[in-house]
């Protein structure tokens, strides 16, 4: 990572990771509710889509501090998710960024449980931003469409009805997995970063070009992990998209197209950053950085 993106990446950070501290004070809460909410929160998560969202409102002309109510409620929303993957009932994964994950620590129920918590917040959170009510508005919409039934949770149902499934691999239904898996998110980081610095509907279009291409390139580089990663350095188990018959880009492309298309849509995704009002740097950073992870 260069020296310039490091900086940011890790101011961005500590920024987010003060914030959710005091949302969430270690020793409060009912139980031992706060205790698995901050065990999953953080266990060292890099804060992508908050970074995204503080880099978008950089480059629509605003600062890193005005995004950090959108950063805070986007990085409790991609916990949740990550708690809720990784259920008996649904990935049934054991370990999360080399740790044993939350129901293998607190049980399913208070995980289920933890999960809910950190959804509900992200709402209260951009409820209370210190921004325009319209803006408030049209983030708590962003949020809301891009983590259900037609974004993130959508995504998930895909997942799991294409697993396993008989015959050959749909790539058309492949696109629509990632993209509503994966790349809604992305894509709302970077739209909540650029309503918070009040960037109009053209720029938000752009910006949404730009995830798009991004966090396509993303997933299919985490499909690449899977195939040939290591364990040791990805935090979880690899091989697994394989061992249960996943819809995956390497499995309907092959690992070479793959890597192609994750150089082909980097590329896509730093054009569409000409002519911004702001720094767009650390975006173009970003875009190179997820794409040249180890594969």
């Amino acid at each position: 990572m260069e020296q310039e993106l490091r900086e940011f990446w890790e101011a961005g950070a500590r920024a987010v990771n003060d914030a959710l501290d005091a949302l969430i004070p270690p020793g409060k809460g009912v139980g031992r509710l706060h205790e698995a909410m901050r065990y999953s929160l953080f266990a060292g998560g890099k804060r992508l889509r908050p970074l995204l969202a503080m880099a978008a409102c950089e480059g629509a002309g605003g600062s890193l501090r005005e995004a950090l109510p959108a950063a805070c409620a986007l990085e409790l929303v991609h916990t949740y998710s990550l708690i809720h993957d990784d259920l008996p009932a649904m990935d049934d994964d054991d370990y999360r960024r080399g740790r044993p994950t939350n129901h293998r620590v607190f049980g399913e129920a208070m995980a289920v449980l933890a999960g809910d918590a950190l959804l509900t917040l992200a709402f209260g959170v951009l409820a209370k931003a210190p921004l325009p009510p319209t803006t408030r508005i049209r983030l708590v919409e962003e949020l809301a469409e891009a983590s259900g039934k037609e974004g993130m949770v959508g995504g998930q149902v895909l997942d799991i009805e294409a697993t396993g499934a008989e015959g050959p691999p749909d790539p058309e239904l492949l696109r629509d997995l990632h993209r509503k898996k994966t790349g809604a998110l992305i894509i709302a980081s970077l739209r909540m970063g650029g309503l918070c610095a009040g960037a109009d509907e053209s720029l938000l279009d752009r910006l949404s070009a730009y995830g798009q291409a991004v966090g396509l390139a993303y997933q299919i580089v985490d499909d690449l992990l899977d195939v040939g990663g290591d364990a040791g350095r990805i935090g979880k188990a690899v091989g697994r998209d394989a061992a249960l018959n996943k819809l995956t880009w390497p499995g309907v492309y092959g690992v070479d197209r793959s890597r192609e298309d994750v150089r082909r849509l980097t590329k896509e995704a730093i054009a569409h950053l000409h002519g911004f009002p702001g720094d767009t740097r650390h975006l173009a950073d970003l875009a190179r950085y997820l794409a040249d992870r180890d594969w």
